[in-house]
């Protein structure tokens, strides 16, 4: 299978029947720019296509496993509503297309996950965290309607109270305590996090491949009907967010910290 159309900003990497894909965008902290968004979404489809995977590890290059948003496409979005409905779209691709994505999906979070980066972990199916990692959604705070994701997952993970919680407040959630609150399946120390999913992804890599897969087709289909429920207000409010008064308090303050760097 060739994977070299997602490079350089998506590195798939075979390794037997494991498939490691890794977000390399190491000194923006693996924010997702357009590009990056766009090879998110296609991934899925190659996954698909390539008979000798098996299961799939998911991670990020460098220090940080997703920023999640790339500064200026917020930006970018506030003032271009054609740019703003092409991200929202492919927004809604991308979780669709991983949620039905039939080999199983190990998420190492090999540090922090904020905004998409929090939400590709939540739709995965093991999530093994370093211990000095976080999650976190931060879209309310700046603004935006929480649209990618976590609004569908998150209340199938832990409690609706415990989503809503979190996902209005942004606030960050420890290792320890995702754990605690059914985000993540282990916590292992930071040099260990990528060796230990890999084992795992292998344990998922020598199920029988037809039981494994429809059985995850299985249980996501619970995520998917609350996708279907969900996801398009979801995104839809999260575009109309980009064009508020809020969002536009927001990017005049990135503004002006740059203009003052």
């Amino acid at each position: 299978m060739d994977y070299s159309r997602l490079a350089p900003s998506l590195l798939v990497e075979e390794d037997g029947p494991l498939r490691i894909v890794t977000l390399n965008r190491p000194d923006e902290l693996n924010s997702v720019d357009d590009h990056l968004h766009e090879s998110l979404r296609r991934v899925w489809d190659l996954l698909a296509d390539d008979t000798e995977a098996r299961a799939v590890v998911l991670t990020g290059a460098g220090r940080t496993f997703s920023a999640g948003g790339y500064l200026p496409n917020f930006i970018r979005n506030h003032h271009d509503p054609v740019a703003r409905r092409r991200d929202i779209r492919e927004g809604e691709r991308l979780a669709r297309a991983m949620m039905s994505c039939e080999l199983p999906v190990v998420t190492a979070v090999n540090g922090p996950a904020v905004g998409l980066g929090c939400s590709l972990a939540s739709m995965s199916d093991f999530v093994v965290m370093a211990e000095d990692a976080f999650l976190s959604d931060p879209h309310v705070k700046v603004g935006l309607a929480a649209g990618d994701g976590g609004a569908v997952s998150w209340p199938w993970l832990t409690s609706l109270l415990v989503a809503k919680e979190f996902i209005l407040l942004g606030d960050r959630v420890p290792a320890a305590d995702a754990l605690r609150m059914g985000l993540c399946n282990r916590v292992v120390p930071t040099a260990d996090v990528l060796s230990v999913a890999k084992q795992f992804a292998q344990r998922f890599a020598d199920l029988p491949a037809q039981a494994a897969r429809d059985t995850k087709r299985a249980l996501n289909m619970h995520l998917l009907d609350s996708a279907n429920t969900v996801l398009n207000f979801a995104l839809a409010a999260e575009y109309e967010s980009f064009g508020t008064e809020d969002v536009k308090i927001q990017v005049d303050r990135f503004l002006a910290k740059a203009d003052n760097a």
